[in-house]
């Protein structure tokens, strides 16, 4: 079992890579194919609104395959995508290309977590999660700095990478996962679509979006935040996103552990207490190496252990329909992506290098908010009448550890 969540974290780990790695060579990219640096970013805005605008949509139009048979469609989509990108002979192809492995990514990711939650008994799903989700924080900080390193000549080397992360991933699945619940049967696209009628639902995928609105809006722009701390040395700013990388692995490690111990609804507010805080402190910290470095350390943390406890959350609110509601939590997680950018470089206009971070303390505070109002039990029983109305299964409290019921057809 622990090989099999292995693997399905390898897939996650070459989606990861993939997602964030275009970053570092963007100009190798502007060069070879002739467009400029701006035009070549827009293969990462591309890539996460691809990947939000599809999962959900492919979520419920693959409602009835098998889990297994899923996983290892989206894998050969992505792989196939990536190896075509290293082929493209110029920037519209390879745009073509970034949409079709935003469509695999996206038909993987929320499936392989859904995967993980029926590999193990209720009360390990958590740190499943974590595993799973583990292959995306470890791409933050070792498979961006490999890919980066791998194309510092030629950025294609580095599709090649991505390619073979993914081809080892489905090749592994597909030789050792075997063991996944049978379909259900087969509902109407109405029917698969009830569950976004929860108010539970919309309240944690809003809650996804606006925190991560909050986290990439700095994030983004951390070189810019700590560069008083950094003086503009590579080094130094390699140092911060190094600890930033390792921090983010620690806190879907701890998150997952959190979750399974202490619920939901701890995690999510203590995570946005931690990082509402340091998005406020920002501005001095970021004065100083070690005032860098230390939110650098506390914001990953928090941010990962939140990435953890929502799935978790989502999973548990309709198991039977887990697959749908955790592509909508990825949609709303790249969305977030995608909009943290502009919110960011309008912060910067608007309040200035230095103040900047403190938007996004705002931002937080209003996903802390959501957080609170929608898993308190309160809100839970209010919607547990709606359920029994007929707008989804019967509602539970999915802020302990113990609420979720077991994983059915749809995360198998």
């Amino acid at each position: 079992m622990r090989l099999r969540l292995l693997l399905l974290a390898l897939g996650t780990f070459a989606v990861g890579t993939d997602t964030m790695v275009m970053a570092g060579i963007l100009g190798r990219i502007s060069g070879d194919l002739g467009v400029s640096v701006p035009a070549a970013g827009q293969l990462v805005t591309v890539f996460a609104l691809s990947y939000a605008l599809l999962a959900p949509v492919l979520a419920a139009v693959t409602a009835r395959w098998p889990r297994r048979r899923l996983l290892l469609a989206a894998l050969t989509v992505f792989t196939a995508a990536n190896a075509l990108s290293a082929l493209a002979p110029d920037y519209p192809t390879l745009l073509a290309t970034r949409v079709l492995a935003a469509a695999g990514a996206a038909l993987y990711t929320p499936t392989a977590s859904a995967a993980a939650t029926a590999l193990v008994p209720p009360e390990r799903r958590g740190r499943a999660i974590a595993t799973v989700l583990g292959g995306m924080t470890v791409a933050t900080a070792l498979g961006v700095p490999l890919g980066t390193y791998v194309g510092r000549a030629d950025w294609r080397l580095t599709m090649w990478l991505v390619t073979t992360l993914g081809a080892v991933a489905l090749l592994g699945l597909a030789a050792f996962l075997r063991e996944l619940p049978p379909p259900a049967p087969s509902v109407g696209l109405r029917e698969r679509l009830t569950p976004l009628r929860d108010g539970r639902v919309l309240g944690a995928v809003a809650t996804t979006f606006t925190f991560f609105l909050a986290f990439q809006s700095v994030y983004i722009f951390l070189g810019t935040a700590v560069r008083p701390a950094t003086g503009g040395d590579a080094d130094r700013l390699s140092a911060v996103l190094l600890v930033t990388g390792v921090a983010s692995v620690a806190g879907s490690w701890l998150g997952g552990r959190a979750v399974d111990r202490w619920g939901v609804r701890k995690v999510l507010l203590t995570g946005s207490v931690i990082a509402v805080a340091c998005f406020a402190a920002l501005p001095w910290l970021g004065r100083t190496m070690p005032g860098a470095l230390f939110y650098a350390l506390l914001v990953p943390l928090a941010g990962w252990s939140i990435s953890v406890a929502q799935p978790h959350r989502l999973a548990s609110l309709n198991p039977g329909n887990a697959p749908l509601l955790l592509s909508l939590n990825s949609s709303a997680l790249y969305l977030g992506m995608a909009a943290g950018g502009t919110a960011g470089s309008l912060a910067i206009t608007l309040l200035g290098e230095r103040w900047f971070p403190l938007a996004a303390s705002v931002m937080g505070l209003g996903a802390m908010a959501l957080a609170a109002r929608t898993t308190r039990p309160a809100a839970a029983g209010t919607v547990r009448g709606r359920a029994a109305s007929g707008t989804g299964t019967p509602a539970r409290d999915a802020t302990t550890p113990t609420a979720p019921e077991p994983v059915r057809s749809e995360a198998g």
